[in-house]
């Protein structure tokens, strides 16, 4: 998730895997996309770090995706989830973490999908400024 270009959407990877690897150990790829990704174990949670992705991936057991429906605008989607502090919902433990349940008890009100494009575009445009100028800051 830190790697640069990740900053609002998963577009790079530590680590990558061939068929055969995909064969081999039985890894199903998560086809359905859009989706936003965030960790759900460990010190990682507290983080709150939250990506889009867009296209086919893998995770592993440290993460976890929520999948966009058609009901969603995905820029709208991540700006809101951007919203929700997911550290609350850990479970409290040696190992904080949170499953699908914790997550799905999350009750969110959708504006109507003219409203979510509006909102999303917005959101997204000063996303990609604050980017931009933090690039520049670091060159």
């Amino acid at each position: 998730m830190n790697k640069p270009g990740n900053e609002h959407e998963m577009v790079n990877a530590n680590n990558y895997v061939n068929y055969e690897q995909l064969s081999r150990k039985k890894w199903k790829i998560i086809e359905t996309v859009p989706a936003v990704m965030f960790a759900k174990v460990g010190a990682a949670i507290m983080l709150n770090r939250k990506r889009l992705v867009t296209s086919p991936f893998l995770i592993d057991n440290n993460t976890m995706a929520y999948v966009f429906d058609g009901s969603w605008n995905i820029d709208f989607g991540k700006t809101l989830f951007e919203t929700i502090n997911l550290p609350r919902y850990a479970q409290v433990g040696a190992l904080p973490s949170y499953n699908g349940s914790d997550i799905e008890s999350i009750e969110v009100t959708l504006p109507n999908k003219g409203e979510q494009v509006k909102l999303g575009a917005f959101f997204k445009s000063l996303d990609d400024t604050i980017t931009l100028h933090q690039r520049r800051s670091f060159s």
